[in-house]
């Protein structure tokens, strides 16, 4: 028997179509259609929703701020403690503002002046023995107002000025040999100038001299008479001397007034 559509299926497994009698309406009988297997359904989008991203952590507060804040704010009320520690009335601090403790009263000008001669009385005198180094010295005369120095007429010496000459003795006190320099030796007159001897009016006047040449050595223990020359203005007035054992020493002022 052959199998028709009004009868049944030719193949198995087809969807199966019943035909109703003839003249009876038709109703069509259809399976539900099946997706592939393992396909997912698309979505109404066509390409999916994107991603939603995740939340952001919260950002952390720094916290150094507030730590050098808290040590700020810490010094500030270390220094008020510190600082204001007064536990007066602000009226009596006013009062004694105004009316301020009596400092002692300085010295009166005549005490000023009283030290001031006892300064001048530390430098040495005419006739009193200073010393220098290896080098002790009294001055014993000085001589101003000179017009010419020397004899001999191949060495004689005019001034410029005048001619001021200061004796003294000078002692070494060392244990070795020392020569003495008259160079060395500064004559301050009383504008506080400064004066230095004369090389040939020195020479001059060693020459009419009987004494040791100034430029000689002294052996130790020996004492020598030497005459220092200065050519200066005729108005200068010889204040003081500063005496030398060389031209590296300190010095030792000698008063000539």
């Amino acid at each position: 028997m052959t199998n028709t559509p009004e009868n049944g299926p030719v193949n198995p497994g087809e969807p199966q179509h019943l035909n109703a009698p003839q003249g009876a309406p038709q109703y069509s009988q259809e399976y539900p259609s099946q997706q592939p297997y393992a396909q997912q359904p698309y979505s109404q989008w066509g390409y999916g929703q994107p991603p939603v991203p995740p939340a952001q952590s919260p950002k952390k507060q720094r916290k150094w701020p507030w730590i050098v804040g808290g040590i700020v704010v810490i010094f500030m009320v270390i220094a008020a403690l510190s600082g204001g520690g007064s536990d007066e009335p602000a009226d009596e601090v006013s009062a004694g503002a105004a009316n301020p403790v009596a400092e002692t009263p300085a010295p009166p000008a005549a005490e000023v002046g009283a030290d001031d001669e006892g300064a001048d009385d530390a430098v040495a005198a005419i006739n009193t023995p200073v010393r220098d180094g290896k080098f002790e010295f009294v001055v014993t005369e000085v001589q101003q107002g000179l017009q010419s120095v020397g004899d001999n007429p191949y060495l004689a010496q005019k001034a410029q000025g005048q001619f001021v000459i200061v004796t003294m003795t000078v002692t070494n006190i060392g244990d070795e040999a020392k020569g003495f320099s008259p160079s060395n030796q500064k004559l301050i007159d009383a504008q506080e100038r400064s004066f230095e001897s004369d090389t040939s009016a020195q020479i001059a006047l060693d020459s009419d001299s009987n004494d040791i040449a100034v430029w000689d050595n002294i052996n130790p223990g020996n004492a020598v008479d030497v005459q220092v020359i200065y050519d200066m203005p005729v108005d200068a007035v010889p204040a003081s001397i500063e005496l030398h054992d060389s031209m590296f020493s300190g010095g030792v002022a000698v008063s000539l007034r």
